[in-house]
């Protein structure tokens, strides 16, 4: 209904179907929609039965034959198999960036471009050659270093090419996904900061336990985990496992005696 923008009532009336009844199929918890409605509405809309029952993803091509997708059998052996996030597949090929890439690809496999860049690198050293055997200026001259830096090897050009390619579509495919449920925060300001470590650190030193309990404490504190409302099962399962990490034990040991001397001079 969103799609064409129509109320209840228009669809109603287009369709044959009573208000009451849509009314009831626009519930997400709905299972008594009858076959007749799928079909009807199916017909209206455009779209297969399947697509309507959220069985497929395919809206426009629920009966496309395999052979049109000109795919090889191991690449449909992939898709069928979900070796690959399929869905990200269909948002990196749907990005309107998507046809620059594959034409640049095309380009570097087929090696069109080659000869066009073999030229170019011959040309500049061609130069470079005759401004040493004319002046002979020494091996860090700007002109003579700039003729040599100006070369690109074709792996280089390419390289970088591609990688502008991809990297502008995973940018906006990542900014897509910014509020799905299965996407880390971005960090914010709220996070912790070298400034903010020194202080946990601090309060790991300064809480009485064992250099192990010291070591749990601070990786409680980072994770805004109350160290002290654990129960002595979980902070000694906690302290056990922290020990297992050689830069905590490293830090609790240097900071403990950095401490500990300090303490000392100022006793004196």
């Amino acid at each position: 209904m969103s799609e064409k923008h129509l109320t209840l009532e228009q669809l109603s009336e287009q369709t044959g179907l009573s208000k009451s009844a849509l009314g009831k199929y626009e519930t997400d918890d709905n299972t008594e929609i009858s076959p007749y409605a799928i079909v009807t509405l199916a017909k209206f809309y455009g779209v297969s039965s399947d697509y309507l029952l959220g069985l497929t993803e395919n809206k426009n091509h629920p009966n496309t034959a395999l052979h049109e997708l000109h795919l090889s059998d191991f690449a449909v052996d992939v898709l069928k198999e979900g070796r690959v996030n399929t869905r990200l597949l269909s948002e990196l090929i749907c990005h309107p960036g998507f046809s620059r890439l594959m034409t640049d690809m095309e380009i570097c496999v087929d090696r069109i471009a080659d000869m066009h860049l073999k030229d170019m690198n011959l040309l500049l050293e061609q130069t470079r050659q005759k401004i040493i055997e004319k002046y002979h200026p020494e091996a860090d001259d700007l002109p003579l270093r700039t003729l040599e830096l100006t070369q690109i090897s074709e792996e280089l050009f390419y390289g970088h090419v591609l990688h502008d390619d991809l990297d502008a579509i995973v940018k906006d495919i990542r900014s897509a996904h910014e509020k799905d449920s299965t996407t880390a925060e971005p960090q914010t300001e709220a996070e912790v900061t070298a400034q903010d470590m020194a202080v946990l650190l601090a309060e790991a030193l300064d809480y009485e336990g064992t250099a192990d309990e010291k070591r749990a404490f601070l990786v409680c504190s980072t994770l805004d985990i109350k160290y002290k409302k654990l129960t002595d099962e979980e902070k000694k399962i906690f302290a056990s496992v922290c020990k297992k990490s050689p830069k905590l034990a490293n830090i609790i040991s240097q900071r403990g005696k950095g401490v500990a001397r300090q303490g000392k001079r100022m006793e004196k």
